[in-house]
């Protein structure tokens, strides 16, 4: 989970646990990929647009531009709710979007559009 917020981290991170997965937070973009040039490539990163240093607009850029990270699955989570913004995060290559505010329901909802819910969980 990449946000320059504590509290979304907390909560978002709380959520994805829950659901079994392993969460590394990131403060902002640069964070984030300085997490999968460590060689952990998660099967999901969920990322804010707005933050310092790196945004999420520019982490997804750079991770499709990264042919090792081709398999991740990108999650926008972000307060930019704007059709033109939706459509530049997933034409940049982020592969679903979930806008603040947003329920534990609705995130598990995209993961299992992305096929990316634990068996355990689907049933």
């Amino acid at each position: 989970m990449i946000d320059d917020s504590r509290a979304m981290r907390r909560i978002v991170s709380g959520i994805l646990e829950g659901l079994g997965y392993e969460v590394q937070p990131a403060g902002h973009g640069r964070e984030g990929l300085d997490v999968l040039e460590t060689g952990w490539v998660p099967d999901l990163v969920c990322v804010d647009w707005n933050m310092p240093v790196m945004d999420g607009l520019q982490f997804v850029s750079a991770v499709r531009a990264n042919p090792a990270w081709r398999s991740v699955t990108i999650m926008m989570v972000t307060s930019e709710s704007e059709h033109t913004q939706i459509v530049r995060a997933l034409a940049a290559g982020a592969h679903e979007y979930v806008i603040k505010p947003f329920t534990a329901d609705a995130i598990r909802d995209k993961l299992a559009l992305l096929g990316l819910l634990p068996q355990e969980v689907a049933l």
